[in-house]
């Protein structure tokens, strides 16, 4: 049976590989789908206005660009016309908050209202003065302002010490407060946070302002406080001591202690005032009223019982111990005490010429007191030392008795002996022991110790020379 015949296959042209199909014509219909396709991409497209705004939220314009410095321009613009307004308001404003500050201090500040008319009004000044300076910074506020002079200059300088530092600080910050408070009614629309910054950065300068007026009022107070106690320690050092002393002590903060010595040494090298600070420190750790000033190479300290009771025992030695760590090496002299302040003059004296007489007596304590140096002031010429080892030792025993001066002299003579003096006076030796306990009775001596020996010695020498 005859195969049948086998059908011819139609081959696959792929578009991709054949030449012939790329440049066929189109269908009509694939034609139709290409025109409908077409004007929807159009209309998917942008506006320029679109695309515009569209630019400028994705890629914020270049500095420098001619874009860029257009809305640079307007924004600066738009910045300095709400400062203008601002300001504008703010001067409107000013006398209204000035009013505002000062009614709230009479509200809040105890202090204010306690204060005499006169200060009250400077203080009013002094914020009126605060406010119309801010409105002047605010109008320039990148030129320098000298804020202490605009501000503080309107009052005397005797106010800084009639208001302190704390009560000036309080002052501020209420006026500060009520600009604050009224940022949101001055500022013009959209100005309230500009307002804001530079009420922040002028409380700044303010406080920085009042610091500094302070700390010169202090340093000039300082200088002239320590000018004024150096020359009433001299004063005192140098017999001139009047009722002008007193009160330029108690404007220098002095009370009135009933029990007042001097302490006298060598100036330590460096700066006086840090050596006057530094006794200042101490004095007030000890609870003592003190007057101090450098006079050449001497440390002279007036020294004031600070105790209020007065049957406080007040010892001279650790009174003196507690700041003679301030003196030089050397010998620190205690004068004796005396009963206010115009009576130190006889204990600066004292003082000094112990200082002076302090060599003859190498092993002196340190600090020695004043009157046990008698005999070395005695001998270095101090009419004072030899006045008072006269009249202290040398007349009691004259009044007591001739047997008490001559039996001191005896026994001061055979070398402090018991034996023999009493072979000399041709008495017991027991007479002599209880004549010797009379004189130191009588003195306050004991003739058996070898530096009041040597007292005894001199005040016996030296009131032989004035008895002729």
């Amino acid at each position: 049976m005859p195969a049948a015949p086998a059908k011819k296959s139609t081959p696959t042209t792929d578009p991709a590989t054949d030449p012939k199909a790329t440049s066929r014509p189109a269908s009509k219909t694939s034609a139709k789908s290409r025109a409908k396709t077409v004007p929807k991409a159009a209309a998917d497209r942008p506006t320029a206005e679109e695309a515009a705004a569209e630019e400028t939220t994705a890629a914020p314009p270049h500095r420098g660009s001619p874009r860029g410095t257009a809305i640079e321009r307007r924004t600066a613009a738009e910045r300095a016309e709400r400062h203008a307004a601002t300001l504008k308001r703010l001067e409107r404003a000013a006398g209204k908050l000035s009013t505002a500050a000062i009614a709230r201090m009479d509200e809040n500040l105890s202090w204010y209202r306690n204060m005499p008319p006169e200060h009250r009004s400077w203080i009013g000044l002094v914020a009126q003065a605060g406010i119309a300076a801010f409105t002047e910074w605010f109008r320039h506020p990148e030129a320098p302002q000298a804020i202490s002079t605009d501000v503080f200059g309107t009052a005397p300088r005797e106010l800084t010490r009639a208001v302190t530092l704390r009560q000036t600080v309080e002052m501020i910050r209420t006026t500060i407060e009520v600009v604050e408070e009224a940022i949101d009614e001055v500022a013009s629309p959209g100005g309230e946070d500009g307002l804001r910054e530079a009420v922040l950065v002028y409380a700044r300068e303010i406080a920085f302002a009042t610091a500094q007026v302070y700390a010169q009022a202090a340093e000039a107070r300082g200088a002239w406080d320590a000018r004024l106690e150096a020359l009433v320690v001299n004063s005192l050092l140098s017999g001139d001591a009047d009722e002008g002393v007193l009160s330029r002590a108690a404007a220098l903060g002095w009370g009135s202690p009933d029990r007042v010595m001097v302490v006298m040494g060598s100036a330590p090298a460096g700066d006086s005032e840090l050596v006057v600070e530094a006794i200042r420190r101490a004095s007030r750790h000890a609870k003592l009223h003190v007057l101090t000033g450098v006079l050449g190479s001497r440390l002279v300290v007036v020294v004031g019982d600070g105790g209020r009771k007065p049957e406080r025992v007040f010892d001279p030695v650790p009174a003196a111990r507690a700041l003679i760590g301030q003196f030089a090496a050397g010998p620190v002299v205690i004068g004796p005490i005396v009963g206010d302040l115009l009576s130190a003059t006889r204990s600066a004296q004292a003082a000094a010429a112990g200082l002076k007489a302090c060599a003859a007596w190498p092993d002196a304590p340190r600090p020695v007191l004043a009157d046990d140096l008698l005999p070395e002031r005695a001998l270095a010429g101090d009419p004072a030392a030899r006045r008072q080892l006269v009249e202290e030792i040398y007349t009691p025993l004259d009044e007591a008795g001739s047997a008490l001066l001559d039996t001191l002299s005896v026994y001061l003579e055979q070398a402090s002996s018991l034996e023999g003096a009493a072979r000399m006076l041709f008495v017991h030796p027991n007479t002599v022991r209880y004549r010797l306990r009379r004189v130191t009775d009588v003195t306050g001596y004991a003739p058996s110790d070898v530096r009041s020996a040597f007292t005894l010695r001199i005040a016996l020498a030296l009131g032989r020379l004035q008895a002729g």
